[in-house]
């Protein structure tokens, strides 16, 4: 059996029929997890399908402008449909064929998850429904275009602050009602177990490849990782290979929104206090009454209340560091790396920019810093656009 705990945090909170489905799934990832017919399979699609390994780039003129340590971008933003995302979806899409589901389900925010479910579905001949919150769909509208284009439902979670946090309680419930034919494709390291180690299993190819790359061209490990964190996918694959390096400072940079002193973000491990939301134990955000408040980022894939179990427990015990960025700050970064390396980032990346251009200047010019470029920000520029035009009025 899988480690179920993150310390004082994870767990399977949720109804018997519930812990069926994950009880199936996590036997069926015990079985393939380590089948060399399983993982040449992942390994051909990540390499000819993805495009795998991503590039770790040497951000010169961005590195000379913040000042101090060297930066590097490890650039998911050129996989395939433009995200860190398809590295998980293909992982959990294969084990989802190898249990006989011929339908899938999948909650998305920002659009990209619900983009990488939708592709690989039309490449496996999957149904495929995506929840998405009201909001978030006006606010991705491109992305909401791309997956009806691939073929996949687009499904509005119309509760409460029809965002993320709706999106997998709709998401969670259509796939208990529905588990025998339908697999539950869960997009960020978040939800009872066994999906944070099953998400982070998938991603972790982030900071293998990191590491090696890091080691060819510098000879010697970065100072720092840093990487954004909603539900936090990206950013415990771009730790994962690094966590028992102690010398490696790991940063989660967090939306921050409107500032932490208004209730407009989405600080979790910031501001969050234990509770129990989809099924784990985790930080949330929490109103006056103790129950999950509504959060706001400008960035939808950073808009969720809670965060991955692994991530509030390496806060807890110190192994990496968490900050938040505001709004401001990360529509700044993404227009500073535009502008300087003509590469335009996704808005929740752009966190990780942001906190990176001040970071860097407290370091010294031979210690380098590695950022995950988790996306790309083509879903997000009519939203900059937006921001712009109010903030010029």
């Amino acid at each position: 059996m899988l480690k179920d705990v993150f310390g004082n945090f994870g767990g399977a909170y949720v109804p018997d029929k519930q812990k069926e489905a994950l009880n199936e799934l996590e036997e069926a990832f015990l079985k393939y997890k380590d089948d060399e017919g399983f993982k040449n399979e992942l390994h051909y699609y990540l390499k000819n399908y993805v495009g795998r390994s991503t590039p770790l780039y040497f951000a010169e003129r961005f590195t000379k402008m913040c000042g101090g340590a060297k930066i590097y971008l490890k650039r998911e933003d050129l996989n395939h449909t433009g995200a860190h995302k398809i590295n998980n979806v293909l992982g959990q899409m294969l084990l989802a064929k190898r249990m006989g589901k011929t339908k899938v389900i999948a909650e998305t925010g920002a659009g990209q998850h619900g983009v990488a479910t939708a592709t690989v579905a039309a490449l496996m001949g999957m149904a495929c429904t995506i929840y998405m919150g009201k909001e978030d769909m006006k606010r991705q509208a491109l992305n909401v275009f791309r997956m009806e284009l691939l073929g996949a439902k687009v499904v509005a979670a119309e509760s409460g602050t029809q965002t993320l946090k709706e999106a997998v309680d709709e998401a969670i419930l259509a796939w208990v009602n529905a588990s025998d034919d339908t697999f539950y494709v869960l997009g960020s390291a978040v939800g009872p177990h066994p999906y944070p180690t099953i998400v982070k299993a998938f991603q972790k190819v982030i900071s293998e490849e990191a590491k090696e790359q890091i080691l060819e061209a510098e000879g010697k490990l970065p100072h720092s990782i840093i990487a954004c964190v909603g539900g936090g996918s990206n950013a415990i694959g771009a730790f994962a290979e690094f966590l028992n390096n102690d010398e490696v400072h790991l940063i989660g940079v967090e939306a921050a929104g409107k500032g932490l002193e208004s209730n407009m973000h989405a600080a979790t491990l910031t501001m969050g206090e234990p509770t129990i939301l989809h099924g784990m134990k985790t930080l949330c955000v929490l109103d006056e009454n103790k129950e999950v408040a509504p959060v706001y980022s400008i960035s939808p894939g950073l808009d969720y209340p809670g965060v991955g179990p692994e991530h509030a427990h390496l806060s807890e015990i110190g192994r990496a560091k968490y900050v938040a960025i505001t709004d401001d700050e990360a529509i700044e970064a993404l227009i500073t790396l535009s502008k300087l390396e003509g590469i335009l980032p996704a808005i929740e990346s752009s966190h990780a920019l942001a906190y990176a251009m001040k970071y860097a200047k407290t370091l010294n010019e031979e210690d380098i810093i590695i950022i995950n470029l988790s996306g790309r920000g083509d879903k997000d520029v009519e939203a900059v656009s937006q921001y712009l035009a109010l903030k010029n009025k």
